[in-house]
């Protein structure tokens, strides 16, 4: 067989449901959920009021997941979002989602997940610090890449090792994701039921009083839930990168809606129980009076078992944080080597290990992107500017389905068609406009970076010509 008639190697299926259905759950449950209780109390709202935030966020990512389900019926390609935009709507509005997530979206996650992980390593145990000296170096006022260095030394191995073992083969790596999902779920479901059982002197008897005083009322209200909803979308948020390992997963046109459908909704059950336990420990005055940068499940679990409590949570959290790392960075490359093989990225980024069948170069990109935002510690920044854009592209998937089932291209049962869509793209529509009205200069500048990607998307196309 001649050079060029052989067959380039293909990334194999060997995911099925309940792999899948973990590795939702662990992209999913990071650091957010043990986090926003305290900045969401501080917003005024009562008990019942936090908790339906956190419901109704839930909901509405259960929606997208829907509208992504009827989606995934088109493609067994990987790619996630890349691939039903190719479908939907062209190259050149995919090649434009899939460069916000290449330059910036991936990226940063990997890099905020991997400094958590250094960070609660660091409560633990503390590090050293062997680039202190260098501390106040900065490029440009705004970036210290020697500030942190222990955190960032941590984070750094963190992301290689587990590009490394990611390296070895999806089943590898999706028994790895599975053992340390379940090891989450377990831990979490510990703290809750220990939670539900503690019955503090204090906390029942003055939870009702708190509820009432100084609670918002009007238009300070709707804006006080609107801010607990938007923490709340932050601890379900990446659930749909998941979606960018269908070329791995076994039927994936049955097993990823399902692994979708029911992760989701272990999860959003998962974070109301929690937070419902929080409120149950602590009054909400107790809880507001958490420093914002503190961890309020931390000061939870210490009330509860004490320091023995708190040292478990640690244990918890870290390993809720590197499994949070360990999906994000299997899921992430899956789609930039999608892009690749449409030629709408660096050719090599397509290649697949010959042994192990996992997109290894896409995997090392990933890695190099994500420890270069690590060291410039500017990854937070970058995230808080693009994370609207999530919503702009759930509203585009909604659009889709409206547009691609009422001419017949989707042959498949839409949950809740046409109603769930289209709340999905009101729902989307009004945060867009209140993210740019609220930060107009973060938003303008994410909005320019993702725009950088037309002149790009130009030379591959010339090059795909010529």
């Amino acid at each position: 067989m001649s050079e060029n008639m052989k067959t380039e190697a293909s990334l194999n299926r060997t995911l099925g449901l309940f792999a899948s259905t973990l590795m939702v759950v662990g992209i999913v449950i990071g650091s957010g959920v043990f986090k926003k209780i305290v900045p969401m109390a501080q917003t005024g709202l009562s008990e019942n009021a936090i908790l339906i935030a956190w419901i109704l966020a839930g909901v509405i990512s259960l929606f997208a997941a829907f509208t992504v389900n009827a989606l995934a019926s088109l493609t067994e390609e990987s790619g996630g979002l890349y691939e039903y935009f190719r479908i939907s709507f062209g190259n050149f509005f995919a090649f434009i989602s899939g460069w916000a997530d290449f330059i910036i979206i991936s990226p940063a996650a990997i890099a905020a997940l991997a400094f958590l992980f250094g960070e609660v390593i660091n409560s633990f145990i503390p590090l050293p610090k062997p680039l202190d000296a260098w501390k106040d170096f900065s490029l440009g006022g705004f970036i210290f890449p020697f500030a942190n260095s222990g955190v960032k030394i941590v984070g750094i191995i963190a992301i290689i090792v587990l590009t490394g073992v990611n390296s070895l083969g999806s089943r590898e790596s999706g028994v790895f994701n599975s053992i340390i999902t379940s090891a989450k779920i377990l831990g979490i479901s510990v703290l809750i039921i220990v939670g539900l059982a503690y019955s503090g002197p204090e906390t029942q008897s003055s939870n009702a009083m708190l509820n009432a005083v100084n609670a918002p009322e009007g238009m300070l209200f709707y804006s006080a839930f609107f801010a607990a909803m938007l923490s709340a979308f932050w601890a379900y948020n990446g659930w749909e990168t998941a979606t960018n390992i269908s070329g791995e997963i076994i039927n994936p046109k049955r097993n990823l809606p399902l692994a979708l459908t029911i992760g989701l909704s272990l999860v959003a059950l998962v974070y109301t129980l929690l937070n419902y336990t929080y409120m149950n420990v602590l009054t909400l005055q107790q809880i507001r009076d958490i420093d914002v940068n503190q961890i309020g499940a931390f000061v939870v679990a210490e009330t509860l078992l004490g320091s023995f409590g708190k040292m478990l949570l640690i244990v918890l959290l870290i390993i809720c944080v590197f499994g949070a790392l360990n999906s994000t960075i299997v899921s992430s490359p899956r789609k930039f080597y999608r892009m690749a093989q449409q030629g709408y990225l660096f050719s090599h980024l397509k290649k697949v290990h010959p042994r192990f069948r996992t997109p290894h170069v896409s995997l090392n990109y990933m890695m190099i992107l994500g420890c270069i935002m690590l060291i410039s510690g500017s990854f937070d920044t970058l995230t808080n500017m693009v994370i609207f854009l999530n919503f702009v592209f759930y509203g585009f998937l909604a659009f889709a389905v409206l547009r691609l089932k009422r001419n017949g291209l989707i042959q498949v049962r839409v949950t809740g068609y046409p109603f769930v869509p289209i709340v999905l793209l009101l729902f989307s529509i009004a945060l867009t406009i209140n993210t740019i009205w609220v930060q107009p200069q973060q938003s303008l500048v994410g909005i320019m970076l993702v725009l950088s990607g037309v002149p790009v998307y130009y030379y591959f196309k010339k090059r795909k010509t010529t």
